[in-house]
């Protein structure tokens, strides 16, 4: 039977693909078999590595809820500037007038092609020099500007290439109505394009969660990986543990956060029936949008 998209596997397809399967997952079996026992040799796996995270409330009230906390907040602070100024400069992009799109383009490409982490760096160095900001904030005052610049950067792109892959159509029938450009990009291209716009979103604020780590590691922000230190200190040699433990936290966080995005998008892929939605005359003169018919 063939399909609109592929070919049905017969038989023969069939039998390999049961027998890639049978293989791959021995080859896992194995994989973590030699992992497990290795932890096992090194004492790894022993109860006093672990009983921390189950018998002691401590190591959660002080270190790894507060840390994650801080993950969170810097994650969060850093989404809600960087994605309206994102949006505006990659509008700024499809402008018009070169004496906007040439200099919002050479911002998009410079910090889009700065490291993050080097961002952070000179954020920091910059409030040590030329702000009065407390020593014990400053971390997350250069975690989140080197988040934003460089996540806005690259959300300008995603917004700009969104709106250029819609239909030439959508804007030509805007302007057959009269409706100006400003009008166009808000009231046509935007709502339709945030659809297309979405997974590739939700990937660049999964990127947001996990680089706040990098603050952790050279900055001193005490998010959640920076936590590794203080519970390496007060409990022991347990790194492994730690970090197994840290990064299940990191998982579970941007599983919530994926399963969030997801559910949106259905939302708004029900809503709008696919992206190609349609506004009638009589709610853009309600909108005043255009002019009422005489």
């Amino acid at each position: 039977m063939t399909s609109v998209l592929y070919d049905e596997p017969g038989p023969k397809a069939k039998g390999r693909n049961v027998l890639y399967t049978v293989v791959f997952l021995a080859v896992l079996a194995l994989v973590a078999w030699w992992v497990l026992s290795t932890m096992a040799d090194k004492e790894q796996l022993t109860s006093e590595k672990w009983s921390p995270f189950v018998n002691d409330s401590k190591v959660w009230t002080t270190f790894l809820l507060p840390g994650l906390w801080e993950t969170v907040k810097a994650a969060g602070i850093s989404v809600v500037i960087a994605l309206p100024l994102g949006a505006a400069l990659g509008i700024g992009r499809l402008s018009d007038h070169a004496w906007v799109r040439v200099p919002v383009s050479a911002v998009v490409e410079f910090f889009r092609a700065m490291p993050v982490l080097l961002l952070m760096l000179f954020a920091y160095q910059a409030f040590v020099e030329f702000s009065n900001i407390e020593s014990d904030i400053r971390p997350l005052y250069a975690v989140v500007t080197g988040l934003v610049l460089y996540n806005a950067s690259v959300i300008a792109e995603i917004v700009r290439a969104g709106i250029l892959s819609l239909p030439n159509g959508q804007s030509d029938a805007a302007k057959a109505i009269g409706m100006r450009k400003g009008q166009t990009m808000t009231f046509v291209l935007l709502p339709q394009a945030v659809t297309a716009m979405l997974p590739a979103l939700v990937s660049q604020l999964v990127v947001i969660v996990k680089d706040t780590a990098l603050g952790g590691a050279l900055l001193g922000f005490t998010e959640l990986l920076y936590q590794n230190r203080a519970i390496t200190a007060n409990y022991g040699a347990n790194t492994i543990a730690t970090l197994t433990v840290i990064s299940v936290l990191f998982i579970l966080l941007n599983f919530l956060l994926t399963s969030f995005a997801s559910w949106l998008e259905s939302r708004i892929r029900r809503g709008k029936k696919g992206t190609g939605a349609v506004v009638n005359r009589e709610e853009l003169e309600a909108g005043g949008v255009v002019d009422a018919k005489p």
